[in-house]
This record gives C-alpha cells, sequence and structure tokens, in this order.
C-alpha cells in the first residue's frame, strides 16, 4: 500500500512521477493548499517534505499524529521545529552534501564579480564608457577571506581560494579539529582581518543578524560582504545603510530575509550584486538533492535507516 506523503516545496513534474507507486503525494506547495491538506488528511501522513524556507511548524507536527520522517530537500533545515519532532521520535533528514560544490563555485564567482566591478564595468560597456574614465578594480589574488560558517561549503570555498593565493581565516562556534585556516574566536575580529567576508553560515535564532553594524564597520571601507548562507544572518537595513554610506566597498546577496520578495533596501543600490537565492541550484544538484532524499525515504520505511540525519 503507498505510503502517504506531504509535498511542500516545489518539485518537478519528473521527481513527483517518481514517487508513485510507493507514495501517495500530497502536494501543497502553497500556504492555502498547505492548510487544507493537513486539516483533510494530517492523520494520514507518515512523512513530510520540506526545504529550510517551507519548514514545519510544532503546530503542523501537532496535526500529524501518524508522522514518521520529515526530510529537508537541501542542506537548510532552519524552518523545521527540530525540537518538536523530536520530542515526538520524529526523524529529520536534510541534503547535506547535495550541492556544497555549486556554492562554493558560485560564492567564489561573486567574490570575483564583485572585487572586479563586473557589473559596474558591464553598464559602463554599454554605454560606451572606456577603461580611462573610470577607477581600477581591485585585485582579487592575494586578498584575506575571512569565512563565517565553516562547514562543508566553507571547506570547499578555502579551496577554492586557495587557487588565488588567498589567505583565510574562519569564524564557528569553536575552532574545527585540524582545519589548517586561521581560526578566530569572534566575528567582530575576523571581520577587522578580512578583505572579503564571506557568509556561509545556517540560519535560526542562533545567527540571527549576527552580521550587523558593527561587523559592517570592522570590515572597513575597502572590504566586501558575500553572503551565500541564509539570509537572516545579515541585518538588512545595515547592509543597506553601510553600503549607501561607503562603510563597506560593495557586497554580493544571494540570499535575503525578505525571500522570494527581492530585497527592497537594497535594490537602488549600485554597489551590491544580487541573485535570487540561486547559488545552490544547478541541473547537477538539483538532481543530487532529490536522490539524497529518495535515499533518506527509502532508507527508512525500507528499515535501513536514513543516509543524512540531521545531526
Amino acid at each position: 500500500m503507498p505510503i502517504p506523503l506531504l509535498v511542500l516545496c516545489p518539485l518537478a513534474e519528473a521527481q513527483l512521477e517518481s514517487l508513485s507507486p510507493a507514495y501517495a503525494v500530497a502536494y501543497a506547495i502553497t500556504p492555502q493548499t498547505r492548510r487544507a491538506a493537513i486539516e483533510a488528511q494530517g492523520g494520514q501522513f507518515r512523512a513530510v517534505l520540506t526545504n529550510g524556507g517551507s519548514g514545519l511548524t510544532a503546530d503542523e507536527i501537532a496535526q500529524l499524529p501518524a508522522l514518521e520522517l520529515v526530510a529537508s530537500l537541501g542542506v537548510g533545515y532552519e524552518g523545521i521545529d527540530v525540537a518538536a519532532a523530536r520530542a515526538r521520535g520524529v526523524i529529520v533528514t536534510h541534503g547535506r552534501g547535495a550541492n556544497d560544490e555549486c556554492v562554493a563555485d558560485h560564492a567564489m564567482g561573486v567574490v570575483i564579480a564583485c572585487l572586479r566591478e563586473f557589473r559596474k564595468l558591464d553598464r559602463c560597456t554599454r554605454e560606451g564608457i572606456w577603461r580611462t574614465d573610470i577607477s581600477l578594480p581591485a585585485h582579487v589574488s592575494g586578498k584575506r577571506l575571512g569565512i563565517l560558517g565553516m562547514g562543508a561549503i566553507g571547506d570547499k570555498l578555502a579551496a577554492r581560494a586557495a587557487a588565488f593565493r588567498m589567505p583565510v581565516g574562519y569564524h564557528n562556534r569553536r575552532p574545527k579539529a585540524a582545519a589548517p585556516q586561521r581560526y578566530f574566536d569572534s566575528l567582530l575580529a575576523l571581520a577587522e582581518w578580512s578583505d572579503v567576508l564571506v557568509c556561509a553560515a545556517p540560519g535560526g535564532a542562533a545567527t540571527h543578524h549576527l552580521v550587523d553594524a558593527r561587523v559592517l564597520r570592522a570590515l572597513g571601507a575597502q572590504g566586501y560582504l558575500i553572503n551565500v548562507g541564509r539570509g537572516s544572518v545579515v541585518d538588512t537595513e545595515a547592509l543597506a545603510q553601510a553600503l549607501a554610506e561607503g562603510v563597506i566597498a560593495g557586497a554580493g546577496i544571494d540570499v535575503y530575509e525578505s525571500e522570494p520578495r527581492p530585497p527592497a533596501a537594497l535594490i537602488g543600490l549600485d554597489n551590491v550584486l544580487l541573485s535570487p537565492h540561486v547559488a545552490g541550484w544547478s541541473p547537477e544538484s538539483v538532481a543530487a538533492q532529490f536522490r539524497i532524499f529518495m535515499e533518506n525515504l527509502d532508507g527508512y520505511f525500507s528499515g535501513r535507516g536514513p543516509v543524512t540525519p540531521v545531526p
């Protein structure tokens, strides 16, 4: 008999088709269909597929008495009430390892694009402005790269930075065992040291607005901020003010607090490069995310166990 599965995040048609006949899918990716599905079938669902942004609340978990597994399609799971799930004995998994390479590639690309001012150079060329009439864009190689959140993405970004002879420092809650990069015990100290500060930290209460006005001032007028972690890590209003007033030189932002609505405070600024939360998106990484989800789903219900449980 097919296992009832509630899907709360967008999937491709082929992915939905691959779930049957083993799973009876309720596809509910809008607030209205989500509420309706939980009200009508909440007592049946044994598994939920969501992501960090769509999440799953404690109230919703309480309305799913048959729930056994909550799977996040990506690596992030900040919107899932993990404590509430665990209190019920519900397993929570995520897509660890699916898009680390893709995010690191994107982050390194944004570092280069921001320091070399690709956005301005493209506009100037289209307007007929020649190189002698603009300021020199910054050199990339040799700049000090700070990483907030030295996990798998941070490790891969550090490897890419090595090709540009960039000294790398990082800040985590604690040092990583055997990590060759310099550890800073405070984000403020890391920002003061860095020429470029890359945020690759997860979302949630513990990291909310870690990058605030003080950190931006420490980064300084020649410094750049890149965020490929979660929008909530950066205080958007403080960032907008810092960019407008020249407190920092520029920023590259792939994630923002208002998602999916654009970050209104940043739109009119010429020294920020924006992308719509695509750092982890590529055909390869999207396929890997779904593959890991299926391995978790099939592993749990076959008795083998999930492959990437949330730590």
